[in-house]
């Protein structure tokens, strides 16, 4: 059988403030995007919505594709967009420990630089971004 991938979504969520939403992983501890595994008949936009309800209780109105990251190592691609706040109330689940609006200096201080330069790529513009990483570390372009 050929190797297949494994396609997930994520929120960029960013409030009026420039505050970007995060949560503590359950099952390893990490500070990321909500996100997760796109279901087979889903659309993209769809998942991203239900993956950010579950992981943090926000609702969000999603706006635009800002990346795509691929993690070599594992075979998934991950789509992110950008989302814009539209309701809820920021709570934990299963999949989540913590959930906080950070500034993008403590993004960059809790996120390993692979989450991390998805919600900075989502404040920059000029996307959508494309790159890859193995898991710990970005790659270089070739």
């Amino acid at each position: 059988m050929s190797p297949r991938h494994s396609v997930s979504v994520a929120g960029a969520v960013v409030r009026d403030d420039g505050r970007l939403l995060a949560i503590q992983r359950a099952d390893n501890g990490t500070w990321e995007l909500p996100g997760g595994v796109l279901e087979l008949e889903e659309p993209p936009e769809h998942g991203v919505r239900r993956e950010v309800l579950e992981e943090s209780g926000i609702h969000v109105e999603v706006a635009e594709l800002t990346g795509v990251y691929k993690n070599v190592a594992a075979g998934v691609l991950a789509l992110v967009f950008r989302c814009k706040p539209s309701g809820g109330t920021e709570r934990t689940s299963d999949e989540s420990t913590a959930v906080e609006w950070l500034t993008p200096e403590e993004v960059t201080e809790r996120m390993s630089e692979v989450f991390a330069i998805r919600l900075l790529d989502a404040l920059g513009g000029n996307g959508p971004h494309v790159r890859s990483h193995d898991g710990r570390q970005l790659l270089p372009v070739r």
